[in-house]
C-alpha cells in the first residue's frame, strides 16, 4: 500500500532482517508458513496490532475487511505494484487473503505518535466538506466496502497517499478517487491529512 518504487530505508532494513533471519519467503511462507507467522511478517512494518509505528507505512487497524482483501488481492496479481510487498503476496492463498483482512478488519485503530498541526486540521475540515470525501468514506471516515478507514491513519502516509492519486502515479488505484483529489494543492493534502488523522 505504497506508491509504487518507494520504500523507505528504515522498512528496507527490516525486511532485510525478517528475510534473513527466521522468516521463510515466498512459497515456503505463503504456502507453509503457519497464519501466525505470516501476521508477524505482516506486522514487522504495519504493526503488531496492525497500527504502523513507522513512517509513511499504512496502518490496517479497523480497514474494512473487503478493503484490505481488495488490495491483497491486486497486489499479488500485479494489479498494483507495490514491490515490496509483491515477495510476500506473490503465494498467498485466497483463504489467506481472507483470513489476514478479517483479522486486520477486526483490530482497533489508533493514532500514531506523529504531532497533530491543530490549525492545519481546522484548514483540513474544510478541505473535506469541499471535497465531498464523506460521500464515500462516510461521515464516521471508517470507510466501507473497497473504501478505505481514513480516520486515524498516519499523516505522513495520507500526505503521500492522496498526492500519488491526484499525480496518477498510485498503480491500480480506484478511480473513484480522481476527481474529488484533482486539483488539491500540496497545503490542501497536509491539512487534510491533519484532520483525519485527529477524527
Amino acid at each position: 500500500m505504497i506508491a509504487k518504487g518507494w520504500w523507505p530505508p528504515a522498512v528496507g532494513l527490516a525486511a532485510t532482517l525478517l528475510f534473513a533471519g527466521s522468516f521463510r519467503i515466498g512459497p515456503a511462507l505463503a504456502q507453509g508458513g503457519s497464519f501466525a507467522e505470516k501476521l508477524e511478517l505482516c506486522g514487522a512494518c504495519h504493526g503488531e496490532d496492525g497500527n504502523s509505528k513507522m513512517e509513511k507505512i499504512p496502518s490496517l487497524a479497523g480497514q474494512p475487511a473487503f478493503f484490505i482483501l481488495n488490495q491483497l488481492f491486486l497486489m499479488r496479481e500485479g494489479v498494483r505494484n507495490v514491490e515490496a510487498m509483491a515477495p510476500i503476496v506473490k503465494d498467498l492463498k485466497d483463504d489467506d487473503l481472507d483470513k489476514l483482512s478479517k483479522h486486520y478488519a477486526a483490530q482497533q485503530p489508533k493514532r500514531s505518535e506523529e504531532k497533530l498541526d491543530r490549525a492545519l486540521a481546522k484548514r483540513g475540515g474544510e478541505v473535506l466538506e469541499e471535497r465531498r470525501c464523506t460521500s464515500c468514506h462516510l461521515r464516521t471516515l471508517a470507510g466501507q466496502d473497497q473504501v478505505p478507514r481514513i480516520s486515524k491513519q498516519r499523516i505522513d502516509y495520507l500526505i503521500m497517499s492522496l498526492k500519488s492519486y491526484r499525480d496518477t502515479q498510485r498503480p491500480g488505484a480506484d478511480t473513484a478517487m480522481s476527481a474529488p483529489i484533482a486539483g488539491a494543492s500540496d497545503a490542501d493534502i497536509e491539512a487534510l491529512a491533519h484532520y483525519l488523522w485527529s477524527h
